[in-house]
């Protein structure tokens, strides 16, 4: 078997980072992340370890389980710099460890335990374990009221309690000013039910608006609880529209704990869901799943520090953009750049969010976490614990997905990308990781030379990147200005743009690594890899620009030179069973999924090729690991929606 695959920590002896002294390290306090459906995550705070030589073990077990199984080390983090020159940010990380235990079961009681190791020696615990449940599905309450909601113009039978309008039913009958005093409002635990027809309030109309405000939008302020939530649901009679009617933004439900939305289509609004300010007000346990969304500059927007828990699935979210061709903001030649019509799809902050199995289209950007700059100082209000999985995103303008402005243990797991202008996956700033990549597909990424590329860093010099058995379609020409970076098992395949590199990579610190990975590259006559990090005996250096760049251009000549890639492989496109590059005189043109077949030939060179990675790829088939994201023999993701999405 393979030998797992020692990159996190390098043994860089008697280098030493100025303010805090000594080569021994010390063992601190020891956090629990928010768990999520099927991530569980852990920071653990250092001093010392000045050589950066320090590791952390992690072993994990169900309850009750007597063996133990193996996971991936935690990340160690410490005294990189992360800034923004435009914006003024600066920001230096703390001196820790993070990391996650992946893919685990739902709604299960696991017992993980960590164990810290240094050659110099551990001062302080050096053991940590701990038991820690996963979240279950949101479920409704089985107690609670059903509250009968119909179309204000609807005249037939109505099961009671019946209501006109969405608003009477959730805070009682009122009419014009009288809206503002609740008679009855709506109980934790209770479901209304949406019955089918069109919502489209006349916001304009004084006497009889059905609680819709001048302004057009549903504030809601009822809190439920993780037991008995509010549910807002259609009745499964039909479909259920709410039309904005122009609004700027439709439900406004920054005050509203707990409440779920399923089953309803939702359109002709700047803004679905406005969930949260930051440093005001937001949401916690917001549920929209089922949901269809259109005709929107937003579906979900929320950037308050405190918010928890959002469950957002299975929804198709179209946004207002071209449909018919792919023209980005910038750098796009004889097409000016395209109006932002629509934003993103889905931004959100703060802790515990799962955001999986949405279909996504026609957006300026599909999922973010907002880049909220400098973290906030409270741990409770930091940026982690944040699942993006399963998603299936098409024709963006910017990006796919966003983990900008993530702190730690950011997931973003099995992902379909088809045609994004600009770049596929962001991290441009992670303020430490780490910030997971694994397993997405990415196709037709930046296709102009002055695009940029599969994974963006440039601009907000992230720290603590691990990118492992991902897919791209597309160059990763854009991996400029960042620090702490780890790929493995993945497969970057140049889209024959001979002036454009493969890979283009300037890190800041010696401890970024490169390895098993492949590459198709677009020839030899102009450097296909580009690439600078810390001479010899610097642990970091933030001096560095691309003019300081050394280019190869051969993956053997870039692998002699650095220590990089010593398993690396050059590859084409005949490693897969069914996939052409886009092609690079059409370079707006629109690629659909069609016949394509990512799998990989059996008797190609990327199988059994990677190396392993406990807990991530322990299930492979063959002799080791597979490179890119579908590893041979097993099962398609699920990308979109599953049963009961609604395309």
């Amino acid at each position: 078997m393979r030998l797992l695959c020692l990159f996190f920590c390098l043994a860089l002896a008697g280098l030493t980072i100025q303010g805090q002294t000594g080569n021994g390290v010390t063992a601190g306090e020891f956090i629990v992340e928010p768990a999520t459906l099927h991530n569980l995550g852990f920071e653990w705070k250092i001093t010392g370890d000045d050589n950066h030589n320090a590791t952390v073990a992690v072993q994990y077990r169900q309850a009750g389980e007597l063996q133990w199984h193996e996971a991936m080390p935690l990340l160690r983090i410490g005294d990189e710099k992360v800034w923004r020159a435009r914006e003024f940010l600066e920001y230096r990380t703390p001196r820790m460890f993070a990391g996650s235990i992946l893919d685990v079961d739902e709604a299960t009681t696991y017992e993980c335990r960590f164990t810290m190791s240094d050659p110099d020696g551990v001062s302080g615990k050096a053991i940590q374990q701990v038991t820690v449940r996963t979240r279950g599905i949101p479920q409704e309450y089985s107690g609670g009221r059903t509250l009968h909601v119909y179309p204000p113009d609807y005249e037939g039978p109505k099961q009671e309690p019946s209501f006109k309008g969405l608003k009477e039913a959730y805070y009682g009958p009122g009419l014009g000013d009288w809206d503002v005093v609740h008679t009855r409002p709506v109980q934790p635990g209770d479901i209304i039910l949406v019955h089918a027809g069109l919502y489209k309030a006349d916001r304009m109309d004084y006497v009889t608006p059905y609680g819709v405000p001048f302004d057009g939008t549903y504030i809601l302020t009822r809190d439920g609880t993780p037991e008995r939530p509010i549910v807002i649901k259609g009745a499964g009679d039909g479909e259920v529209i709410f039309d904005g009617n122009g609004c700027f933004r439709l439900f406004d439900v920054m005050g509203a704990d707990y409440n779920y939305f399923e089953g309803i289509t939702i359109r002709n609004t700047d803004v679905a869901f406005y969930a949260g300010h930051k440093e005001l007000l937001g949401c916690s346990g917001l549920v929209i799943r089922h949901c269809r969304i259109e005709d929107v500059g937003v579906a979900v927007m929320n950037e308050y520090e405190g918010s928890k828990n959002f469950y957002i699935a299975d929804n198709v979210l179209l946004g207002r953009d071209d449909r018919n061709r792919i023209i980005g903001w910038s750098h796009w030649g004889k097409y000016k750049p395209t109006q932002l019509k629509s934003y993103y799809a889905i931004k959100v902050y703060g802790q515990g969010h799962v955001i999986c199995h949405n279909y996504i289209a026609y957006f300026h950007d599909g999922v973010c976490i907002s880049t909220y700059g400098i973290p906030p100082e409270k741990q409770e209000q930091k940026a982690v614990a944040i699942d993006i999985y399963n998603n299936d995103i098409h024709l963006m303008i910017d990006d796919f997905i966003e983990a900008d402005g993530g702190v730690h243990n950011i997931r973003v797991a099995r992902n379909r990308g088809f045609n994004a202008a600009q770049h596929g996956l962001s991290a441009q700033p992670v303020f430490g990781g780490p910030a997971y990549f694994y397993r997405n597909l990415l196709y037709n990424v930046a296709i102009l030379p002055a695009a940029g590329g599969t994974i963006k860093t440039g601009g907000g010099n992230p720290a603590g990147l691990l990118v492992f058995h991902n897919t791209f379609i597309g160059e990763n020409s854009y991996v400029r200005g960042y620090s702490n970076g780890h790929y493995r098992n993945n497969l970057t395949m140049g889209t024959n743009h001979p002036e454009k590199p493969v890979l283009g990579s300037l890190t800041y610190t010696a401890y970024t690594s490169f390895d098993y990975n492949g590459y198709r590259l677009n020839g030899s006559d102009v450097p296909q890899i580009v690439w600078k990090a810390p001479a010899r005996g610097v642990l970091q250096d933030y001096t560095l620009t691309n003019a300081d760049a050394e280019n190869f251009r051969t993956l053997a000549d870039f692998s002699r030179a650095t220590g990089q890639e010593t398993h690396g492989l050059v590859v084409d496109y005949d490693i897969f069973k069914n996939v052409r590059p886009p092609d690079p005189a059409q370079p707006h043109k629109v690629y659909e999924v069609g016949d394509m077949d990512f799998g990989l030939r059996p008797e190609s060179r990327a199988v059994d090729a990677g190396c392993r990675l406990p807990n991530l790829n322990d299930d492979y088939t063959g002799k080791a690991p597979d490179l890119g994201a579908l590893e041979s023999g097993k099962p398609l993701p699920i990308y979109g929606p599953r049963s009961g999405g609604r395309l």
